[in-house]
């Protein structure tokens, strides 16, 4: 059997190429950004967010086989039953290719009249409105039918394959912004169009690879009638409980349509570029942990499980902190270099979104740990249910006259409520989970370290006035005032001893070197 020292060094190896791929996505897609918004301009800019993230909605359905895909292929590698992860793929496939169909078809029947008869766009701007919605709906079903492939790769732990891919697609979506400036074809429409090839070439990629190495990944039609059902009764659950994280991003930002127009919608657009691009430290994190941890329950191995667990919830938050923390002392200065225009709302929608992400980052290992069960029905029931009240809660603040800003306060709210919700529910089905024992090691861990590193870096941001140096200034404060507080407070003496050793390590390497 695989030792835990073996497995966690697979671990921090999968998460090192997935922050390479992080890094330099993140680089590329925040340049993106900003030229992508010069050349459609505000207006645009909000019309493609906003119709594209109705099309996002429809994911609802197929985010939640894509976790039941990665779930049933990551218990049966734990198991080690060949024979079976095969028709686990080939059934998961079918399934999405008939799925992809079906989404299509509403799409083109409800979201058709939706988009023309709903949304607040400007009139010149609905032809060009319409063809992003048609090219989205195209990418949804690329997207969708790659699926499986992606749950393999994941499930077999090759992290390295999504680092070259992605710097193919960054590299790809940063040329396809400059031809769109170039072009004198609608600037909108080309670029729909343009990423809808960057797409396609990503799915292609993605299955050629997986049939060359995996062989679970030589498709034959075929569907398990037992396992098809073991899926959907899964992902059934699931869709309830997705559809509330779905609507919570997706459905927010038509509620923002309806009442703010397309400026904001530009707006909460650029807010989600800097939450997601922070946030992907976590997610990467927790993408390179999430195998462990099924694989760790199918075996039975549930010390190991939980200690994942601490310890992927405290990290995740470790990384997001320690990231967001100067973004929100500098979000304004940073913001008015980046972008040209900076729409309304922009900046203090981004510091909103990052708080949000920082809780939601706890919760990430505990979704998965519940996932890895099975039993999903009566924990969807109750966290799914708090979330579905995000959206009426943001409709009726701004029906009622609150800020925009409002959208963001009760996310926040709903995602503290969504935690307890799951340290109660949790135990429930994993008896060796204590909630009194994750209370005390991670969420009293990661209060003392943001209380902590936050004093200091607070003052130098109240005396020194908004500029370079205080930029330069304030974000290495926080920095060094972050990592001491996460060693000194937030790590425990096993992991401190783990990192003295690397670090001893390294300095010994350097020191042969020279």
């Amino acid at each position: 059997m695989e030792s835990n020292s073996s497995k966690n060094k697979q671990i921090a190896k999968n998460t090192l190429f997935l922050y390479f791929r992080m890094l330099f996505i993140m680089c590329i897609s925040l340049y993106t950004s900003r030229v992508i918004l010069e050349a459609l301009g505000v207006s645009d800019y909000g019309v493609y967010n906003v119709v594209g993230g109705f099309v996002a909605m429809f994911a609802l359905i197929s985010s939640s086989l894509t976790g039941a895909c990665t779930r049933f292929l990551n218990f049966e590698m734990g198991k080690g039953t060949d024979s079976q992860l095969r028709m686990v793929f080939s059934t998961s496939l079918t399934v999405h290719i008939i799925l992809a169909c079906i989404i299509a078809v509403l799409c083109e029947s409800f979201g058709v009249w939706y988009v023309n008869n709903k949304m607040v766009i400007p009139e010149s701007r609905l032809i060009a409105a319409n063809w992003v919605f048609q090219i989205s709906v195209l990418n949804f079903c690329v997207n969708l039918i790659t699926v499986p492939f992606n749950a393999a790769i994941i499930a077999h732990e090759k992290m390295s394959t999504f680092a070259y891919v992605s710097i193919f697609e960054g590299v790809s979506r940063l040329f396809i912004c400059f031809l769109v400036m170039w072009t004198s074809f609608d600037h909108l429409i080309a670029y729909a169009l343009l990423y809808m090839l960057v797409q396609v070439s990503v799915m292609i990629m993605y299955q050629v690879y997986c049939y060359r190495n995996f062989n679970e990944c030589h498709y034959r039609f075929s569907i398990d009638k037992q396992l098809t059902k073991h899926m959907f009764s899964y992902s059934g659950w699931h869709i309830f409980g997705n559809s509330a994280s779905i609507l919570n991003r997706q459905g927010v930002d038509l509620v923002l349509n309806l009442f703010c127009g397309t400026i904001l919608n530009a707006a909460k657009g650029i807010s989600n570029q800097v939450m997601n691009a922070v946030a992907s430290f976590a997610s990467n994190f927790m993408i390179a942990l999430n195998p462990q941890i099924t694989k760790s329950y199918a075996k039975g191995d549930y010390e190991y499980m939980l200690s994942l667990l601490y310890r992927g919830s405290r990290f995740s938050y470790y990384l997001l902190f320690f990231l967001s923390f100067p973004i929100l002392l500098n979000t304004d200065y940073i913001m008015h270099i980046w972008l040209k225009n900076v729409p309304e709302y922009a900046v203090q929608l981004a510091q909103l979104s990052l708080v949000a992400s920082m809780i939601a980052s706890l919760s990430n290992p505990l979704v998965t740990a519940q996932n890895a069960t099975g039993n999903v029905r009566n924990y969807q029931i109750v966290v799914g249910g708090l979330q579905l009240c995000n959206l009426p809660l943001c409709y009726v603040a701004l029906y009622m006259g609150f800020s925009p800003l409002s959208v963001m306060v009760v996310a926040i709210i709903v995602e503290i409520l969504s935690l307890i919700a799951r340290l109660i529910m949790i135990p429930i089905y994993i008896k060796s989970f204590s909630s009194v024992e994750y209370i005390r090691q991670v969420v009293l861990k990661i209060l003392m370290v943001t209380i902590v590193a936050s004093v200091i870096p607070l003052i130098f941001s109240k005396i020194l006035t908004e500029g370079f140096i205080s930029f330069v200034l304030v974000s290495l404060v926080c920095c060094i005032s972050s990592l001491l507080s996460i060693l000194m407070i937030g790590c425990t003496k096993t992991e401190k001893q783990i990192i003295y050793n690397q670090l001893d390590r390294f300095f010994k390497m350097v020191k042969i070197k020279n």
